[in-house]
């Protein structure tokens, strides 16, 4: 059976990426802002680190089998339902965490690292397109390859990935339902 594609959803996830986007943009500009080559170095790993985490999620949603979540969740274990609720969700979890927030970490990390070939190239006298050629390689390089060792990460442990995911969801839920009272 073909799927509709749900445009209310599209619509969101366009939304939410903008926003995303704008808010981490934001934020590396003002990590970045007149701080040395180590904090810039600092914030370019995290962000290719948090599309990598991101991505190992989106795998993992994806690959998890919902059975024995239904086992942890009849012993109460915390996180076990909302895992249960993301493996039902998987398709869009998948969409945020790889697509969104993956994708956006990607092209953020790539306008870091461009930020920092500038003020090398600035600084060091050197030809732009030569340090361009090696950051973008090495960024390039090292979001790639661990993404691929990510992809094994989630393949291999789904199960525990997502229940993680499910305890964090849970965790945070409880947190603003006190805030709330």
């Amino acid at each position: 059976m073909k799927r509709k594609a749900d445009k209310r959803w599209i619509a969101l996830v366009v939304v939410l990426s903008v926003c995303i986007s704008v808010v981490l943009t934001f934020a590396a500009e003002r990590a970045l802002n007149g701080t040395g080559y180590i904090v810039a170095f600092l914030v370019l790993l995290a962000f290719i680190a948090v599309g990598i985490f991101f991505d190992i999620i989106g795998v993992a949603v994806t690959t998890a089998v919902e059975t024995p979540f239904h086992s942890m969740a009849s012993h109460r274990e915390q996180g076990a339902a909302e895992a249960i609720g993301l493996l039902r969700k998987a398709e869009k979890v998948s969409s945020v965490c790889n697509d969104v927030v993956g994708d956006i970490a990607g092209i953020i990390s790539g306008a870091t690292a461009a930020v920092i070939v500038v003020s090398l190239a600035r600084d060091l006298s050197v030809k732009n397109a030569v340090l361009q050629l090696a950051v973008t390689g090495i960024v390039s390089g090292v979001t790639i390859g661990g993404k691929a060792v990510g992809k094994t990460i989630a393949i291999n442990n789904s199960t525990q990935i997502v229940l993680g995911a499910g305890k964090v969801l849970y965790f945070l839920t409880h947190i603003f339902k006190r805030g709330a009272k």
